[in-house]
């Protein structure tokens, strides 16, 4: 007898997704071996509105249908942007248990949805590659990676260090503004891995200021530095690189430094599982 497909809910709480890059992740999920997976793209990603991939509304009631709806073994994030904070809360307070307990995957933006599920009490959780990085170039080794571990667990998908210790990841300037917001996670005894894009070292020195001055963040096990990548140049320059910036904030707040994180915005990034 056949094994039943894994099916997999895609939706964009954030930006616009294409039906274009939606067509490529389909075939690369169709090449893949082993058990068969079904990708369902939920026609909210393909709106428009203004800047989002339609209104509050749509990417709400996506959201929501979607991880209630027990067709579905998972939910994936099409692509980051700008907007899951403007749903995350209402959309985590309509979640079931059930739906909870689904791997949920993405990073970037969706971080703030991320944080939301596992305060709720989501147990599969994961940073790790959406669906817009099929446009990257060698994006279907991060798509192929993303399947891996939301069809399989396959640790082989993981940042080694996630492995060893409980660790969340988020990117640095979402995981900034969600501090002190009902999205906040717990971070006592857990690594928090951090990665940025295409923010200045004086933006990543005031943004690990603010996290590493929070209550929360004092109480984790320490801090790892993924990727920061696009870095603009500063004039005059900044005098430290990102991991000087980090380590210096490691040492005034009494967070422990625990090197470098394999993460970040590019197809090399590895899946981070919450836990």
């Amino acid at each position: 007898m056949a094994e039943a497909p894994f099916r997999i809910a895609v939706v964009a709480p954030a930006g616009r997704f294409t039906p274009e890059a939606a067509e490529r992740v389909k075939a690369i999920a169709g090449a893949r071996p082993g058990r068969p997976v079904e990708l369902h793209f939920h026609p909210q990603c393909f709106l428009s509105h203004g800047h989002f991939a339609g209104d509050d509304r749509a990417r709400l009631e996506a959201v929501v249908e979607v991880g209630n709806d027990a067709r579905f073994d998972a939910v994936w994030f099409a692509r980051g942007g700008y907007g899951s904070n403007r749903i995350a809360e209402a959309a985590v307070e309509r979640l079931t248990p059930e739906a909870l307990a689904k791997p949920w995957l993405g990073y970037s933006d969706l971080g703030f949805l991320m944080a939301g599920l596992f305060r709720a009490g989501a147990t599969r959780v994961a940073h790790g590659p959406m669906c817009n990085d099929v446009v990257r170039p060698g994006g279907e080794a991060a798509i192929t990676r993303a399947l891996d571990w939301l069809v399989e667990g396959d640790e082989a998908a993981c940042e080694p260090a996630a492995l060893k210790r409980s660790s969340l990841a988020f990117n640095l300037t979402v995981f900034s503004n969600l501090l002190g917001t009902p999205l906040e996670p717990d971070l006592t005894g857990r690594v928090l891995m951090l990665e940025e894009v295409s923010e200045h070292h004086y933006r990543i020195d005031r943004s690990l200021f603010h996290v590493s001055s929070n209550p929360t963040v004092r109480k984790a096990v320490g801090l790892m530095l993924g990727r920061c990548s696009d870095i603009p140049a500063n004039d005059p320059d900044f005098g430290q690189d990102e991991e000087a910036i980090a380590r210096h904030w490691c040492e005034v707040s009494g967070v422990d430094w625990l090197g470098r994180a394999d993460i970040g915005h590019d197809v090399d990034n590895q899946v981070v599982p919450f836990r």
